[in-house]
């Protein structure tokens, strides 16, 4: 959520800074909004003052004799029932205002590029030559099929868009994750962590998935009393709300890592991608999850990218790094990165890491705070995040680029050990 006193006294940057991404700041209704709250607040404070005026007459009215009740009725009137109108008012203004600026996006950095899509993001790396093939490549589908994939058992078990695994490609998927969680634990400093996979509404508001994305997620209903339960979409979600209304007194940065299923419901992409493992409802990540100080998230952005590319170079995939276009970029970024690996099949590259700071955005939609220990003033921290990567696309990317003639995929070495030893898969 965007600062209240920033927007008010940055009106005009603000709107041409959203305008970037594409969204429609409400101006007028904003400073509506604003007047009313700040109207309402006054009014609540100086009827607040007023009481604690009158209750110095009282206690004068009551040693000149005169009854309590008496001194108090004489006094107060109906000021304790104007309080609660008062404080009413003011607590819906405040409710309104917050509600307005919840579907608000998180301003884009200054170096964000202009654009409209994903055509207008800017290259800015090319890590690594694709293949050449003297056969006719096939896509994973074929590949996988022989080796364990079936689309079929996925369909007929929870529908389109979901898959089963057994055996050798099974395993291959489990290596990945694990090669990827060690990497990052042992190479890169991060602490394992594991979350539910299920989270609340408050969760998801403090990321910024809900209010405005609901239609992309699976929502359970009642899975506690009353309360209404989603599957997550990334595991960013619950493990950003870790520092949900807290003050952290320890030291910055920190760094976790996390590998869970995903779950969206894809709302927005029907007819994509409905072939093979590129866009399920159900699918693995492995997430980095960074916690700095304001100064240093532009950094930590470089520091965390990296960290994704160097799973990708490890694995010797080929694979491009964009800067998003204001247009592409997601609602609570600031500014992100997407690392896209070569796919033979497509004869393209497609995303497999989405990088991204989101400054204050999230802390102040949490209240995620650390305290300095210069002011020792507790400050709202700067939020980041990252696939590293998604398990289901690099596999797919392994499948296509390290298939042989016949069929058969050789593993790349980092995974061997993680395989038994095996070194190509076969039928």
């Amino acid at each position: 959520m965007l600062d209240i006193k920033y927007i008010r006294d940055n009106l005009e940057d603000v709107t041409a800074a959203l305008a970037k991404k594409g969204f429609q700041f409400d101006s007028a209704a904003f400073m509506e909004m604003d007047e009313r709250r700040k109207s309402a607040i006054g009014n609540a404070q100086s009827l607040q003052a007023e009481k604690k005026k009158a209750s110095k007459q009282i206690g004068a009215l009551i040693g000149q004799g005169m009854s309590p009740d008496e001194a108090k009725a004489q006094v107060m009137g109906g000021i304790d029932s104007d309080i609660t109108l008062a404080e009413a008012a003011m607590k819906d203004a405040e409710a309104a205002l917050r509600d307005f600026l919840m579907a608000v996006p998180n301003l884009p950095n200054a170096e964000v590029p202009e654009g409209a899509n994903e055509d207008d993001n800017v290259e800015v790396l090319v890590w690594g030559e694709p293949g050449k093939f003297d056969f006719e490549v096939k896509d994973h589908v074929d590949l996988g099929e022989p080796l364990g994939l079936s689309f079929e058992a996925g369909t007929s078990l929870a529908g389109t868009r979901f898959a089963v695994m057994s055996g050798k490609i099974a395993r291959l998927h489990r290596a990945l994750a694990q090669f990827m969680l060690n990497t990052h634990i042992d190479e890169h400093g991060y602490e394992e962590t594991y979350v539910p996979y299920m989270v609340n509404r408050e969760a998801l508001q403090g990321t910024g998935q809900l209010p405005k994305f609901e239609e992309d997620l699976f929502k359970i209903p009642q899975a506690q009393g009353d309360k209404d339960f989603y599957l997550i979409p990334t595991a960013e979600v619950p493990v950003t709300n870790l520092m949900r209304d807290a003050v952290y007194d320890g030291e910055l940065p920190i760094r976790r890592v996390a590998h869970t299923p995903c779950f969206r419901s894809e709302a927005g992409s029907y007819g994509r991608d409905t072939r093979g493992m590129i866009r399920q409802h159900q699918f693995d990540k492995v997430e980095l999850v960074h916690f700095v100080q304001a100064d240093k998230s532009v950094a930590a952005l470089e520091e965390l990218t990296g960290h994704a590319e160097i799973i990708l170079q490890k694995l010797g995939l080929p694979y491009r790094k964009v800067v998003l276009c204001g247009g592409d970029l997601g609602f609570s970024a600031s500014k992100t990165y997407d690392l896209e690996v070569w796919l033979p099949a497509q004869d393209k590259y497609r995303e497999i890491s989405s990088c991204s700071n989101m400054t204050d955005y999230q802390a102040r939609r949490m209240q995620a705070r650390w305290r300095n220990p210069e002011t020792g003033k507790p400050e709202l921290l700067h939020t980041l995040n990252g696939s590293g990567l998604a398990v289901g696309r690099t596999l797919v990317a392994i499948l296509e680029n390290y298939q042989q003639a016949d069929g058969s995929v050789v593993v790349p070495d980092v995974l061997r050990p993680y395989m038994g030893g095996i070194e190509v898969l076969q039928a």
